[in-house]
């Protein structure tokens, strides 16, 4: 009898501290979400405009378009934008290392495209901060009065920036900590993403995962929708306590749990938390995040056959080398492209041109669908300055 109390007693120790460390993860957590010290560093002489959606994505190439509740495809062109109170459509981009002509170029199609001021909020590594601010100045007057822009630093919570630093990819898990750091957002969705895969015989996190993922074939976080109020006021559900916790109380102990069985970085465990709150989660169709899991092994986004690309996402270094020239082509003319051409004439011409050498792979075969979207945007803006001229 006694050898079965003691046994008891010791299995009493072992949960009363078992459950000591979960406390003190989650208070660590609490006591860092008071421990943000963002300085703004916007272009002199803008005014921010905060209020809307937030649509980001790893550095890129990507634009911005108009956006209803349901992604209206009816009014979509070949960039992507989040409807706003004041008409104002929100772009986050993080850019870290060697990013940033890749995130200029992004930003140069989101300004090109849209129809509706811009707001960008640019978070980069410190040394980045007067190449952006210098590059943005640089461009001609009457593209700058289409956007305002804020740059921020890099910024984790005081304990654990290093791990959370390095997670992935350089200052990719960045996107994680939006919600507490732009507090501005006034919106009426949670967050969206597209698929990670549509053809599940393909799919990677159905096949290899050894975490939660959502839906049946995952989601992928190169671009994310985002209301940064509800994500700051949600309660979500979780699998490491039965009690709900706020987005700030639950990411440092998710990461400690499942750190030695992610593969992705942030996009994992953003899989992980959408898997246990799947109605929180918007999912808009694959053209709105088209990577070369696309097409690489044959077109596989019945939705980009029909509508066209609306945003294309070089994930794996396809705007820099010789994988997928389709992609590599999109991404130059952008590029080369110089503000105040003929877009017809100095941009979609030109593309059209680069993208009759790349039919030997599969994407360059199915290259009509990124300049599908394309087409129908530069005929649009087109319009609209000979309007404007009349």
């Amino acid at each position: 009898m006694r050898c079965y109390l003691h046994t008891f007693l010791l299995c009493m120790i072992f949960v009363f501290f078992s459950f000591l460390y979960v406390f003190n993860q989650l208070a660590s957590t609490l006591e860092d979400r008071d421990g943000w010290t963002v300085k703004e560093h916007g272009i002199p002489g803008r005014k921010s405009h905060d209020t809307g959606h937030l649509l980001r994505k790893r550095p890129g190439l990507e634009g911005l378009r108009d956006r209803e509740e349901g992604l209206d495809s009816e009014r979509s062109n070949s960039a992507v934008k989040a409807e706003s109170r004041d008409e104002r459509s929100h772009l986050a981009v993080v850019a870290c290392g060697p990013r940033l002509e890749e995130t200029i170029t992004m930003l140069k199609s989101a300004v090109l495209f849209s129809k509706k001021p811009l707001h960008f909020y640019i978070f980069a590594e410190d040394e980045l901060h007067k190449s952006f601010r210098n590059t943005l100045e640089s461009w001609p007057r009457r593209v700058r009065a289409r956007f305002n822009s804020s740059i921020y630093p890099i910024t984790f919570p005081k304990e654990n920036a290093r791990e959370w630093k390095k997670l992935f990819k350089p200052c990719a898990s960045q996107r994680l900590f939006l919600p507490l750091i732009l507090k501005e957002f006034n919106s009426r969705q949670l967050a969206a993403m597209a698929p990670e895969h549509e053809e599940p015989r393909i799919g990677w996190y159905n096949r290899f995962a050894r975490h939660p993922y959502y839906g049946k074939t995952g989601i992928n976080s190169g671009v994310m929708l985002m209301n940064m109020t509800r994500l700051r006021e949600k309660f979500f559900k979780n699998d490491m306590t039965t009690v709900t916790l706020k987005w700030e109380e639950m990411l440092m102990p998710l990461l400690q749990k499942y750190k030695l069985n992610i593969t992705w970085g942030d996009q994992d465990l953003l899989n992980i938390i959408f898997h246990h709150n799947p109605e929180s989660l918007y999912m808009f169709p694959c053209q709105w995040n088209y990577r070369p899991d696309h097409c690489i092994y044959g077109s596989n986004c019945q939705q980009a056959e029909q509508e066209g690309v609306f945003i294309l996402h070089g994930n794996r270094g396809v705007y820099h080398d010789d994988k997928q020239p389709a992609f590599r082509a999109v991404y130059e003319a952008i590029q080369k492209y110089q503000f105040g051409d003929n877009l017809e004439t100095s941009l979609l011409r030109p593309l059209e041109t680069s993208l009759q050498t790349t039919t030997h792979t599969y994407c360059g075969r199915a290259s009509h669908l990124l300049t599908k979207r394309l087409k129908q945007s530069i005929m649009s803006v087109q319009q609209d300055a000979t309007q404007r001229r009349r």
